[in-house]
């Protein structure tokens, strides 16, 4: 008698592998990865290896993501403490024995020169959802200023770099995490309303706070400069405010079709500066117009809710925490990139998730989304 074994199709054998993946947050991911190449392969096809560097970026961040999805939320845990450690000892050595370019001191040589602001990034989310979470249930008033100060101390370290977009987003990060603690609206409003305050009057005294020789105290001179520079650019049209004015041009060539794939002369004949890194939103939106436009952040929209989704099915409040800073971390690298570039925002220097080029925060980016699909799987395995 003889036996007939039938073959396991292709999707019997690696559906196993894929175990751990979120359809709909790997759909959005897909897309703006096809965006992603599509545009720099536009805009830096004749920039050096940039096109072919920003495709071995993106598998190296997608074999990160594969990897961390496969770690339970359990162990991220585990890590959290560490991680922070690290991260702040790194900064203070920074301080200390860093590497400086270009007037800031931001990176450490440790054999390999390293970037320990991005560490942060997550490291942060992660130490404040396990103080949280060590916390369930018995939260008080303290317990928040210990998260303040906890979140205080490596964005101060990272500010003095000085590097104000990696601070901002460590910021965003790790107040996501102590507002989707609980923190009461009443403790909310108020700087809201602060702020909201200090930027009509900049607004309507920007002649005199602009003025040469009046210092802002907190804020570097190149910062000051930078919001200056964001409310009125024509001040320095041929030096600090031809990024912006720039960047607003191509987005307004554009129209509401855009002049076409590697048609757009903004682009090719170099006016746009950096625009591989920072200001790709620009090339993009000229290339591909209104629609074009509405259709990305339509698909950055959709990640972003998509991780608030699995943040709300989440297990336990580590998950439930994490899963939503990360959200915010996407949502805060789209808006923050798209802001500036559009000339509603100071130049932080913010990649664009997945279209930007930038190998460090394409890890980060990766990392993040790693860890979505981590907290994704763990949900189902709880409902199974």
């Amino acid at each position: 008698m003889s036996f007939v074994f039938e073959r396991p199709s292709l999707w019997r054998r690696i559906s196993p592998w894929l175990g751990g993946f979120d359809g709909p947050l790997a759909l959005a991911v897909l897309l703006l990865v096809c965006a992603g190449l599509i545009t720099m392969y536009s805009a830096g096809f004749d920039h050096g290896s940039r096109f072919q560097d920003h495709g071995r970026n993106m598998l190296i961040a997608f074999a990160i993501l594969f990897t961390v999805a496969k770690v339970s939320p359990q162990r991220l845990m585990s890590l959290a403490v560490p991680l922070y450690m690290v991260g702040v000892a790194l900064l203070i050595a920074v301080a200390f024995f860093g590497v400086t370019k270009k007037g800031a001191t931001r990176w450490l040589d440790v054999g390999v020169v390293i970037q320990p602001s991005e560490i942060l990034k997550i490291a942060m989310p992660l130490m404040l959802a396990w103080w949280f979470q060590r916390r369930e249930g018995q939260l008080r008033a303290l317990d928040f200023l210990v998260a303040g100060v906890l979140l205080a101390l490596p964005v101060g370290l990272i500010m003095k770099q000085p590097d104000l977009g990696t601070s901002l987003l460590v910021l965003a990060a790790g107040l996501s995490v102590i507002f989707f603690a609980g923190l009461s609206w009443k403790l909310v409003m108020p700087p809201l309303l602060l702020g909201l305050v200090g930027i009509t009057l900049l607004v309507v005294f920007e002649p005199e706070l602009c003025a040469p020789g009046v210092d802002w105290p907190l804020l570097r001179e190149y910062q000051q400069q930078r919001v200056c520079t964001l409310l009125d650019p024509g001040r320095d049209p041929l030096g600090k405010g031809f990024h912006i004015i720039q960047g607003m041009i191509a987005i307004g060539s554009g129209g509401v079709w855009g002049k076409g794939f590697m048609q757009g002369t903004q682009t090719h004949l170099e006016f746009i500066p950096e625009r591989t890194t920072d200001f790709i939103f620009a090339a993009f939106s000229e290339e591909f117009g209104l629609v074009g436009n509405l259709l990305l952040i339509a698909t950055f929209l959709f990640l972003v809710l998509r991780a608030l989704a699995i943040a709300l099915e989440a297990p336990t409040v580590f998950s439930r925490l994490l899963a939503g800073a990360m959200a915010a971390i996407f949502f805060c690298y789209a808006f923050v990139n798209m802001g500036m570039v559009s000339g509603i925002l100071p130049v932080v220097g913010v990649p664009l998730p997945f279209i930007s080029y930038g190998g460090t925060a394409m890890v980060t980016l990766g990392l993040g989304l790693g860890i979505l699909m981590s907290i994704a799987k763990s949900k189902r395995l709880v409902k199974s």
